[in-house]
């Protein structure tokens, strides 16, 4: 088994830039399957893992797609519904039901994967499908999707705000005949991107507010050229990177209008920076400097998501007194804590909450990536423990961040790949 090993007790030191935001790029994929026509998406993730795993279902599908250094070009003229493999490791699977719906009428799409972060149902997509007058069955190998005609315009009522609901009512409204109203949608940057991409071919959409949406459906979508949203996701495990291990860090393609409120934590943590339009440079090697102890709480957007929660865990670990990191989204959310503590101890799990007592001095050890942003988390980790770590299944952190070794390798991090 491969494994990536990182001697402990590194700087960052050098520059960074963003990617292309990974939970945009896998969603503007699946809306290229909805027209015959061009696509071409810039400032495009193409080393991401879960990039490439939705690339190759796409060509079983039928898509010619072809990957440049920084864009793809797409171009679905026929496509089809039976794959020659249906097991798959991402999450967003359900987004290619809408095209096939639209197309063929008849959709087949493997059963979602992703990472075991607690309960993260599909019955809400069940709901967008039967509600736009689909069937649903769930067969051994695959869900199946039917329609009669075109799927029907509707009111798509959800219990909660759901991005992954609202981008599947998204993609399949556009399309539908007649309008169809998402109520307590889920308008995130990446939502925001999806909707400004179909648009941009054609589509129909009002967006009210951060809670409703209003799809006029049209008889078919023309080709685009987008530019993919850079990724707030990967800008604050780097920023977090450079507090943690009192580097120096200029990142650039900073996504500041999507991350206000987590750099406001950042400020009141301790992170002191500079910054213009789109870049920052952290100094935390030559300026007297210090993290605090803080209470933050993950659920939405515009707020602390919880795809940033396990990066504010390893931060907290460096702070000198009792940080408490709650969990509104997903209270499960904490399943890497436990090889953060083969590596320091003072962290003590509760029902929806982490109880950091700091300062943790790390040393290395035998870990492993139980996940996407808790496997990063660990990384994080890594970078400040005394001696050698090896994170195994550590391409699980390859998913979620494009160029990831490399970019570590240069901003001066020494590691290698064993096994």
């Amino acid at each position: 088994m491969e494994k990536l090993c990182i001697e402990g007790d590194q700087r960052i030191n050098g520059q960074i830039r963003v990617s292309g935001s990974k939970n945009s790029a896998v969603k503007l994929l699946a809306a290229s399957l909805l027209t015959d026509k061009e696509i071409i998406l810039h400032n495009f993730p193409y080393l991401l893992e879960d990039v490439k795993e939705k690339i190759n279902i796409m060509r079983q599908m039928g898509s010619q797609i072809s990957l440049h250094e920084n864009f793809i070009r797409l171009i679905s003229k026929e496509i089809t519904n039976d794959l020659k493999d249906y097991t798959c490791n991402i999450r967003t699977t359900y987004l290619l039901a809408p095209s096939q719906l639209h197309r063929l009428g008849i959709a087949r799409i493997p059963y979602p994967g992703g990472c075991k972060i607690g309960e993260r149902k599909y019955d809400l997509h069940f709901m967008v499908w039967k509600a736009m007058g689909a069937t649903v069955e769930e067969l051994p190998d695959y869900i199946e999707i039917r329609c009669e005609g075109r799927l029907k315009g509707t009111d798509i009522v959800f219990p909660f705000p759901t991005m992954g609901g609202t981008e599947n009512a998204l993609l399949c409204g556009v399309l539908a005949q007649g309008i169809t109203n998402i109520y307590n949608a889920y308008v995130s940057p990446e939502v925001a991107d999806l909707i400004a991409m179909l648009v941009s071919m054609g589509a129909d959409i009002t967006v009210d507010g951060n809670s409703f949406i209003t799809i006029t459906g049209v008889a078919n979508l023309n080709g685009t050229s987008h530019e993919v949203i850079p990724d707030r996701i990967e800008a604050l495990t780097w920023m977090i990177a450079a507090m943690i291990t009192k580097g120096r860090l200029l990142l650039t393609e900073v996504p500041f209008a999507h991350m206000e409120v987590p750099l406001i934590h950042l400020r009141h943590i301790g992170l002191d920076f500079f910054s213009n339009s789109n870049s920052i440079y952290i100094n935390t090697a030559d300026l007297p400097y210090k993290i605090n102890p803080f209470e933050i709480a993950c659920g939405t957007y515009p707020g602390v998501v919880s795809d940033m929660q396990p990066f504010f865990s390893v931060l907290a670990s460096q702070a000198k007194g009792v940080s408490r990191i709650i969990d509104y989204r997903y209270p499960e959310r904490f399943g890497y804590i436990g090889e953060l503590q083969k590596m320091g101890d003072g962290y003590d799990v509760r029902p929806g909450e982490v109880v950091v007592k700091g300062k943790i001095e790390f040393k290395g050890n035998i870990v492993r990536a139980v996940d996407l942003r808790g496997g990063a988390a660990i990384l994080l980790g890594a970078l400040i423990a005394k001696g050698r770590t090896e994170i195994e299944n550590y391409k699980m952190i390859l998913r979620g961040y494009n160029g990831l070794l490399e970019k570590l390798q240069g901003v001066g991090i020494s590691l290698k790949v064993e096994g």
